[in-house]
Order: C-alpha cells, then structure tokens, then sequence
C-alpha cells in the first residue's frame, strides 16, 4: 500500500523509525510547508519530497495520506486529503472540534473512504493481552477502572533540549497551546472503549493550573487546560475514572477492578509492558486484595523498538491495520465511527475547562475484534456483543 506524509515535524520521525516494521507499506512521498524542514526530513531518511500539499493529492499512486500536521490544521488537511479521493490516517486529534470531526467522517462515508485517529495503542502487544484477559474473565465482571495520564511536571523540564532523531526540536508552544488532554487522554480513551463499548457520557473537571507554563514565547490561548480528571459512564454499565496532567508525578498506570481481581499494567507507552493480575484471597470472614502480583504471559513477543524517549510504540502499526482493512474489506479496528467517538469523549474532557460538570455523548460505534494473534479468539465475526460485560 503506498503511502504519503504531510507534515514532518517531531512526531514524523517515531512514524519513520518503526516504517520498516511494515513492508507491505511504501512511503512514496512527503510534503511540509517549510521547505527548510522538508529538505532536512527527506535528506535524513532519504525519501523523496512534493513541492506542495496540492502535488502530493494529484499523486493517483498514493492510497492513504498520514496527516502528521499541527493539530489546528488537521481539520483542514484531512478534509483536503478526502476530497481528492485519499484515505487518511491522522495524527492525534482527528479534529480540535467535534462539528469539524463529524464533517470529516462524513465525508469520509460518502466517498467510501477511510478516515482513522492515532492513537494506535490499542493494537500493542500489552493492551491486546489486558484484552484477552477481559475476554477470559480473569478478573471476573469488571465494575471499576482507574487510568492515570500524567507527565510530571513537563514546564520545569529541560524540553527545550528535546530533539528528535532527525534534529527537529520538540514543539512546545504548540503542545502547551493544544493541552494535555486533547494531546494524551487519547492513549487510554482508545483501550478502554475497545475494552467496553461505547461510552454514554461523562463527568469532567479541567483547569489550567501554570498559565504561562514559564516559557519564553507567549501562549495562545494561555488558560489551556494542563490537568483534567473524568469519570466516563459506558454502556456496559462500567464506570472509568481517567485523570491527565502535565503537572502530577509521572503515572501511566492502569488499574482494571473486578469481583474476582485486579489487571493493571506500568505504562501504556511502553507496547511490551508486563500486565499482572492480583486475586481476592478470603481469610475467614474477610476478603483481602492478594498482595502478590502475577505476570500474564504477553499474547505476543514485542518488537524491539529504538525509539527516542519514553515511548515504546510502533507508531506505524495503525497505518498497517487501515492498509490491511482496506485490501481485505474488512472495517479497521480503527475505523471512523471509533475514532470520532473516542475523539468526542477527549474534547468533552477539555473542554469541561468552560462548560464543567456533565456531557451525554451523541455518537456511538460498532466495536471490532481483537488482533488476529491468538488461535482461541473468535475469528467468526468482525463485530463483538459488550453485554457480557
């Protein structure tokens, strides 16, 4: 499947650094409105460039675009990519208002064409393992879950010093400007409604608590929210609570409370982190949480990745899962109609900043199976029942 890139700021180069790992992908070209930052991009990893975005859509040999712009453009990017006929898979957030989403999905459907947002964590060894385990009942009926994006504090850290492999600084401005939730919430929000459907709504809290974030450019807007905590409501009946900060200790953690146990993992950044599972223990009239935590072997050996900074991702990997859903006409597990609800509940979560207290989500979706990794997966069907949950 040949694809392009539009944009080669830092995030382009954890898309380049983990390309190889997906042969069936052939990146043609790439494009960027700085001329400086393209030629720098394209002399590194030797790729061939477009003079303009125009040029690069005029291309009939490109299938899908990976729209790796700032988030304010994706809107307008992704809509452009569509119009011309191309599949699009975007970078984090699929649009920065719930209006603009819902327009591209749209668009997307009427020209049967796909659309999908990053994250793509959902499709690591790591969460595809927590996945089975729910599937398994290893924890028993799952009532509560608690999932922790923080960062530490990121504006008392030497960011400014934050390059990528090919030497592009890390876009601060933009990241403060843009805000944790709308940039991180994603990496969870993408697990959990794969894990338990679709959610029915949720209750939020946000507020921006270091205002000018203590750089030396001028913020806009300035009062982006840096830390939020939600408590989202599914379908199935759980409730999670998600917390994201740029301003609390570094935490990734997850913790997924059942009747019978608890599944929790370190990091979802990290697509080989170990998931343990702890058992009630009943002790004459009482029941204790099991202090002794048990590895659950991975569905799936890691790929060593050398990837720059904490994350362990394969950032291609929901690239390859679009290309492979489109030649087998198949839905992705990525598709449209996930990534505009997962996009929905993240802005909500954001934008509790303003409107505060509770929000009913007005989209839903069909989920999708799990990575055809495991022989005792189901295989029958692309669609899953949640009311077992």
């Amino acid at each position: 499947m040949k694809i392009a890139i539009i944009g080669c700021g830092f995030v382009a180069d954890y898309y380049l650094s983990t390309l190889p790992f997906h042969p069936e992908l052939e990146l043609v070209g790439v494009a960027d409105i700085d001329q400086t930052r393209l030629e720098k991009f394209s002399g590194f990893y030797s790729v061939p460039t477009y003079q303009s975005t125009e040029d690069l859509l005029a291309d009939s040999n490109v299938e899908i675009v990976l729209n790796l712009t700032n988030p304010r453009d994706h809107y307008e990017v992704s809509k452009a990519c569509l119009e011309a006929g191309k599949h699009v898979y975007s970078e984090k957030p699929l649009a920065m208002t719930i209006p603009e989403a819902k327009e591209l999905v749209a668009i997307a459907n009427s020209k049967g064409l796909h659309i999908s947002s990053a994250p793509c964590s959902l499709l690591g060894e790591t969460a595809q393992t927590v996945w089975k385990a729910l599937r398994q009942h290893v924890v028993g009926k799952v009532r509560l879950v608690y999932a922790e994006m923080d960062d530490g504090l990121v504006h008392k850290m030497p960011y400014q010093q934050w390059l990528s492999s090919s030497g592009k600084p890390w876009p601060y401005k933009d990241e403060f400007e843009v805000g944790c939730t709308l940039e991180h919430a994603g990496y969870y929000i993408n697990w959990l409604t794969a894990f338990f459907g679709p959610a029915t709504s949720v209750t939020a809290f946000s507020s921006c608590l270091v205002p000018d974030k203590e750089t030396d450019v001028a913020l806009e807007p300035a009062d982006t929210p840096d830390f939020s905590v939600a408590c989202i409501k599914f379908q199935s009946g759980i409730v999670a609570r998600l917390t994201c900060s740029i301003v609390a200790p570094h935490d990734h953690e997850l913790k997924i409370i059942g009747d019978q146990g608890i599944l929790s993992i370190h990091d979802c950044w990290n697509y080989g982190d170990a998931v343990y599972v702890q058992r009630l223990l009943r002790i004459r009239r009482k029941v204790l949480m099991n202090p002794i935590k048990k590895k659950i072997p991975l569905v799936k050996k890691p790929l060593k990745l050398k990837t720059r900074g904490a994350q362990q991702m394969d950032f291609c990997r929901g690239v390859a899962e679009m290309a492979a859903a489109i030649i087998e006409q198949r839905p992705s597990r990525m598709a449209a109609d996930i990534s505009l609800h997962n996009n929905e509940l993240v802005i909500a979560i954001q934008d509790a900043l303003e409107t505060g207290g509770y929000y009913e989500m007005t989209t839903s979706f069909i989920p999708v199976v799990p990575m055809d990794w495991h022989r005792s997966w189901h295989r029958r069907s692309m669609r899953l029942n949640y009311q077992s949950y």
